[in-house]
């Protein structure tokens, strides 16, 4: 990946002529809702091509579209996405440190998006790393199974056009980032391990208390996965589907979740053999560890 030929030059184009580079490098595209980050295309970043024919009809219908563009070994592209999202917020810092400790050198490109957060631009690893969400943290992944918004895709902030732009290029040796190391480092999931580790002590109902408790905790990003980890403690403890939604709704809704997502979520955790605790540990066997979500970089 040479970053500085693939986003240097686009800062001046029209966002047609900007597909058009980026496929003219071999990087696929595909087009996003004009201003926003949401596919114009039925299957999203699955249906980014390189093909110039299919890139010059999308935006020939939709001129003002958005650029996505997948990253793994689709394009040669991972990302590190640093959230400015909340007060204070804590993606910056969560940068500063992993910087520190060493994580985080060897990026090819820094770009600043719209709401000020950053995408530092990686070469793709030689071993797949998949993407993924640090919500404590506010500072993610976008490997495999993901995608980016690329400059110069624009929204409208506070009545005015801001675009996502080039703001540095790497002058040393450019690497790829260990995604693995990274994730162990940041350790979004501290609060749900050390959930697993308790036994189950008490009544039903303080149980459940505990573990309505325990979600309402979980950051932005591990909301869901929260979700699912413990309708499955509830299952497991006896409870019942209509009081696992009964318990689990409204701290669920509360903490952002959808109704839909919620039902979908508790279900699967209910559906097949009813999780039950292996000797010597409170960890659920027999479900479905909850798979990394891919999500639009900020």
């Amino acid at each position: 990946m040479d970053a500085e030929q693939l986003l240097a030059p686009v800062a001046r184009m029209s966002l047609a002529d900007a597909a058009r580079h980026h496929v003219s490098l071999g990087v696929p595209v595909f087009p996003l809702v004009p201003g926003e980050k949401r596919p114009l295309v039925a299957h999203g970043f699955k249906d980014a091509t390189a093909d110039p024919s299919q890139v010059e009809a999308w935006w020939r219908r939709w001129p003002e579209a958005n650029i996505g563009i997948p990253t793994g070994a689709a394009s040669g592209v991972e990302v590190v996405d640093v959230d400015v999202k909340g007060d204070p917020p804590r993606g910056p810092e969560s940068w500063l440190n992993a910087t520190r400790a060493g994580l985080l050198d060897g990026w090819a490109a820094q770009v600043v998006t719209p709401s000020g957060g950053l995408h530092a631009y990686y070469p793709v690893a030689e071993v797949e790393q998949r993407s993924w969400v640090s919500g404590a943290a506010q500072l993610d992944f976008r490997g495999t199974a993901g995608y980016i918004v690329a400059p110069p895709s624009r929204t409208v902030i506070g009545g005015e056009v801001v675009a996502y732009q080039l703001l540095d290029l790497a002058t040393g040796d450019v690497q790829p980032v260990d995604a693995g190391a990274l994730r162990e480092f940041l350790d979004p999931r501290p609060q749900r391990a050390s959930w697993e580790a308790r036994p189950f002590r008490g009544t039903l109902e303080e149980r459940t208390q505990r573990i309505a408790a325990w979600l309402e905790g979980q950051g932005e990003g591990e909301r869901n996965q929260g979700l699912y980890w413990a309708s499955c403690r509830l299952a497991e403890s006896g409870v019942g589907l209509s009081d696992a939604f009964e318990a689990l709704g409204p701290v669920a809704e509360g903490i952002g979740l959808p109704p839909r997502e919620i039902e979908r979520t508790i279900r699967s955790a209910y559906r097949g053999p009813t999780p039950v605790p292996s000797a010597g540990s409170s960890r659920p066997v027999a479900q479905r560890a909850p798979a990394d979500r891919g999500r639009v970089l900020a």
